[in-house]
């Protein structure tokens, strides 16, 4: 289905676009926001930095060339009272005193002063003076490396490029000078130069300059701001920024990724457990990865799924269950009719037959003819009778609602009277092999009798002909085995497992040989249950059809009376 024509997106796909619009979008404008502002709060720093340090080295120079004068002027006041000749070896002995001071000494006038002074600056060195009362100079020459080391002592690594200059251009000193860059920043300088105050210049932002211009002593001092320190406190700086925004991004990222690729586990449980559900495999249960971080709603709904699952999967059972009691029931009726219509209809028509027969007054019946038809009545009603009993037995049996009245046995009695009912109009040999001193057993001798006139009338039934039937017990501690043997064709494995069940025959309805309701066996075994017992059936090359029934011995007669 889709929507404003748009599909729905998977919670991964719609986690994801959260994720871009909550967490990256935020945090990359917040990284654009804090760079910029960083890079212009360094810019004033480095603004105010270069001002300072302008200011700094104006100090520097007032410092040095205060002393230098006052020392000076110390000297001139002193040398009223030196002799002439005296002068210049006291003024030696002075210079020994000045820290980095060559040399010091008189001059006559401005003339040679100027002169001492160009030869000073074409070997680097720095002339000072003072005038002497007579009209004389008294001029100190310092070396220049020695005055860079006075000036900028205070200014141990720093990246900025300083120079001092005469005010007409020329160069005095430097520090971290190189002649390019010098070269570039005077080409920025202001035609009209203020005085007595830093004042920035320039048009590179990030990398200010400053120019103070001083009238005494009458130099400019210009800070450059490299573009190296500029890297490092900007560029790095902003680097630095940009990389941590873009880690702790990555980390956001892969804890949501993580989080929902573990959501996503539970939550494809839950698909699956429905899809099974639909397509009828009501057993299947889901099976969460739980955890502190498992979010309730996922447990709940899968504790209910499961529930849901298990009752419905109780329900397909019964469901089951009662379609097969439905089936059963269905075949019930079915050989139920099947039995009534065949088993019954045969000998009430004998029965009618045969009183219709003996009703005649048209025609004369012997006696002999009076007492077979009689005798076929009686033998149809008896077989009715029994028919009879045994569908009233079922429903006893199977709500296991069977009574026995329990009490010691004698076998041996039991099976003389049940071969005396069987029928067996074949006349077939049966041989009961159980001694008179066979030991008592647990049960009710009527039932037992019921129970072997169907086990060896079943024998007779299904027997070949000219074969014997063979009735044995054996005694095995505390229980007695009774078996009934005959030969016949083996019996396949599948159907032999059906043969306690209701209306089970050996042949069908269409090839049906041999009379009976497939009720024998199973109210065998109904009563054989019922007595405690215990009934199996078994088919081989040595016996075609061998029932094993297993009771009890009596142990102690008095507890069964």
């Amino acid at each position: 289905m889709k929507l404003f024509g748009l599909k729905h997106l998977k919670i991964i796909e719609q986690i994801a676009i959260v994720v871009c619009f909550a967490v990256v979008a935020p945090m990359t404008v917040s990284g654009l926001i804090i760079s910029n502002v960083n890079q212009q709060a360094v810019r004033s720093q480095l603004k105010e930095a270069a001002i300072l340090t302008a200011n700094m080295v104006s100090d520097e120079i007032d410092f040095f060339s205060q002393t230098i004068n006052t020392s000076l002027a110390q000297v001139s006041d002193t040398l009223k009272y030196i002799p002439k000749y005296e002068r210049q070896k006291y003024l030696n002995n002075v210079a020994k005193t000045f820290d980095n001071c060559e040399k010091i000494e008189i001059v006559k006038n401005t003339e040679e002063y100027e002169q001492l002074h160009e030869i000073n600056k074409k070997n680097e060195k720095v002339t000072i003076s003072t005038s002497l009362d007579n009209g004389e100079l008294l001029v100190a020459t310092y070396t220049l490396s020695k005055l860079r080391d006075e000036v900028f002592h205070s200014l141990k690594d720093d990246l900025r490029q300083i120079y001092v200059m005469t005010n007409d251009g020329s160069l005095i000193t430097g520090y971290n000078y190189t002649d390019s860059v010098f070269k570039d920043t005077l080409a920025l300088l202001p035609k009209e130069l203020k005085t007595e105050e830093p004042v920035i210049f320039g048009d590179v932002k990030n990398q200010p300059l400053v120019y103070l211009k001083k009238l005494d002593p009458p130099i400019t001092i210009i800070v450059n701001t490299t573009e190296k320190l500029t890297d490092k406190l900007i560029n790095k700086n902003r680097a630095k920024i940009i990389w941590s925004i873009l880690f702790a991004t990555l980390i956001i990222i892969f804890i949501v990724a993580l989080y929902t690729y573990y959501l996503y586990i539970n939550i494809r449980q839950l698909f699956k457990g429905i899809i099974a559900i639909s397509k009828g495999n009501y057993e299947r249960q889901i099976r969460l990865f739980t955890t502190a971080f498992t979010p309730h709603e996922i447990v709940f709904l899968a504790f209910e799924f499961n529930r849901m699952a298990s009752e419905i999967h109780k329900s397909y059972i019964q469901l089951k269950k009662n379609n097969i009691e439905l089936k059963q029931l269905n075949e019930f009726r079915s050989n139920l009719i099947d039995t009534v219509s065949h088993e019954l209809r045969t000998p009430l028509t004998s029965i009618q037959g045969y009183t219709s027969r003996l009703m005649r007054q048209d025609i004369d019946i012997d006696e002999e003819t009076k007492q077979k038809s009689l005798r076929i009545i009686k033998d149809q009603s008896e077989r009715l009778k029994r028919l009879i009993e045994d569908l009233l037995t079922i429903p006893d049996i199977e709500g296991m609602k069977l009574r026995t009245n329990i009490e010691s046995v004698w076998l041996p009695e039991v099976m003389e009277t049940a071969k005396f009912l069987v029928k067996n109009k074949e006349q077939k040999e049966i041989e009961i092999n159980i001694d008179e001193s066979f030991p008592n057993v647990i049960g009710d001798k009527n039932r037992l009798e019921q129970v072997f006139v169907n086990l060896i009338e079943n024998a007779v039934k299904y027997s070949y002909p000219e074969t014997k039937i063979i009735v044995e017990a054996i005694a095995e501690e505390n229980i007695a085995k009774i078996y009934v043997k005959n030969q016949c064709d083996i019996i396949p494995k599948d159907k032999l497992n059906k043969l306690f069940d209701k209306f089970i025959r050996l042949d069908n309805n269409t090839t049906r040989t041999t009379r009976g309701t497939g009720l024998g066996l199973f109210i065998v075994k109904g009563l054989i249950d019922a007595m405690h017992g215990k009934i199996n059936i078994s088919s081989d090359e040595t016996c075609g059809f061998c029932v094993e029934v297993t009771l009890k011995f009596v142990q102690d007669e008095e507890l069964l009376s």
